[in-house]
């Protein structure tokens, strides 16, 4: 199958058409934005694309290029806005203060509150008089919804030593019970995936070889064999087996463990229940939909010793795709000992060499010039050498999010949009590391700015 149409040349991203009608808007974003002034992800995520363009209802602005037409549409949609969006910042602001006064700590602010601050807008504009009243009863609203489902729930079932031993005696049985398979049991999944891989980004639909893959329980026999054997299974001899998705030689027994915190996760396979949930109840915006806190963890003990951490087979199966497509990710353009490349691997290398901040980091892995602030740069041009385990870590908890929340992917065309997002959404966080680090470089050194694309 040839690889995936390129858009014309006078096509737009649709993320850049949204970053320059934002900065257009002026002032008093601030709490909506990031600290370069481009819109904060979420705030594109929450609230641009839902609620102001609405690709649903505008199909013409689904599309990640735009012509010159749906662009000045785009920009004309954000413009209008520009009052709410203006509201919404000050409601924001509003009600974390009024979350602070009533002590909730639970959950990412910008994920429970952004679609509600432009709620609040939409209907009383910016806040005035009895708006303090009116933020408390919103994030108190917002706290019952979750009905004791928070980390410090989690926290407070985990701290009985009794139940924790519990749950690790279950654990030991459930981990001691395991089926494994030998590493060269993959290799008809592993030809499958690169198959699929090849007819990513041609359109809606399925494919037969991603039908074949769930079919066949491809996605845990990829898992059993990792627990056999991590190293030598994704079919490339440079990356390291796990890819990033464990420390160890094979992944460890998962313990219940009782704390976790974001600056201290390990590898996605060797997190403790703790730490899974904990994950999954800090960033979900929809934990009123989650069992309550007992049951959680009852269905996780089960879960973290299923096949790849994860119940649901199509999940185990985008799992094995992200890994063939991982091998394959060369954002430097250096080549390497990957298997060969498919539709999926050309669109999102193309995408990533593309990036000002590659080409950045391209020059800098041959350049005899020390890194003035101490390696900082020097350090991200490393991640750009090893993608694999910032795409494999990411696409783990993204996926173990789905398999909680109960939301598989139906088709190859469900799977290519998380297998791409979660490559955009490395590739965006790659770009604000290195933007950040440029804004601390001493004056000096710094060197002309990079031209922006997509």
């Amino acid at each position: 199958m040839p690889p995936p149409r390129q858009p014309a040349a006078a096509s737009r991203p649709r993320a850049l058409v949204i970053d320059h009608a934002w900065r257009g808007l002026g002032p008093g974003l601030e709490p909506l934005s990031g600290p370069g002034g481009a819109p904060l992800t979420r705030t594109v995520k929450l609230i641009v694309l839902p609620l102001i363009v609405r690709p649903a209802l505008r199909p013409g602005l689904a599309a990640d290029f735009l012509a010159p037409a749906q662009a000045a549409q785009l920009e004309a949609l954000v413009r209008e806005s520009g009052a709410r969006l203006a509201a919404t910042a000050r409601w924001f602001t509003l009600l974390k203060k009024a979350r602070r006064a009533l002590g909730v700590v639970a959950g990412n602010p910008q994920d429970l509150y952004f679609q509600r601050c432009f709620e609040l807008a939409t209907e009383h504009g910016a806040p005035s008089a009895g708006a303090d009243a009116v933020a408390r009863a919103v994030v108190g609203e917002v706290a019952d919804a979750d009905g004791g489902r928070t980390v410090e729930a989690l926290r407070e079932h985990l701290a009985d030593a009794g139940r924790r031993a519990r749950i690790d005696a279950e654990l030991a049985v459930a981990w001691e019970s395991r089926t494994t398979v030998p590493s060269s049991g993959v290799a008809t999944g592993l030809a499958l995936a690169a198959e699929a891989l090849d007819a990513c980004g041609g359109g809606p639909g399925d494919s037969p070889a991603y039908v074949a893959l769930v079919g066949a329980g491809h996605g845990a026999r990829f898992g059993r064999a990792l627990w056999a054997r991590a190293s030598g299974v994704w079919g490339a001899e440079g990356p390291p087996g796990p890819l990033g998705l464990t420390a160890h030689r094979v992944p460890p027994r998962p313990a219940a463990g009782h704390g976790a915190s974001t600056a201290t996760l390990p590898a996605p396979l060797d997190r403790t229940l703790c730490e899974r949930l904990f994950v999954v109840l800090q960033s979900s915006a929809r934990r009123a939909e989650l069992p309550a806190v007992p049951e959680l963890v009852a269905r996780e003990t089960g879960r973290s010793c299923a096949p790849l951490g994860l119940y649901d087979e199509s999940l185990r199966v985008a799992v094995l795709l992200g890994g063939r497509l991982a091998v394959g990710l060369d954002p430097l353009g250096t080549g390497g000992s990957g298997p060969e490349p498919t539709a999926a691997h050309r669109a999102v290398n193309g995408r990533w060499r593309r990036e000002a901040s590659v080409l950045r980091a391209r020059r800098m892995t041959v350049s005899p010039r020390p890194d003035p602030d101490g390696g900082a740069l020097e350090a991200l041009a490393r991640d750009l050498r090893t993608p694999w385990a910032a795409y494999m870590r990411r696409l783990w908890v993204r996926l173990h999010g789905r398999d909680v929340h109960g939301a598989p992917l139906a088709d190859l065309a469900s799977a290519w949009a998380v297998l791409d997002g979660v490559a955009r959404s490395v590739m965006m966080d790659h770009r604000a590391k290195v933007r950040s680090a440029l804004r601390t470089r001493p004056v000096a050194d710094a060197e002309p700015a990079e031209p922006r694309s997509a």
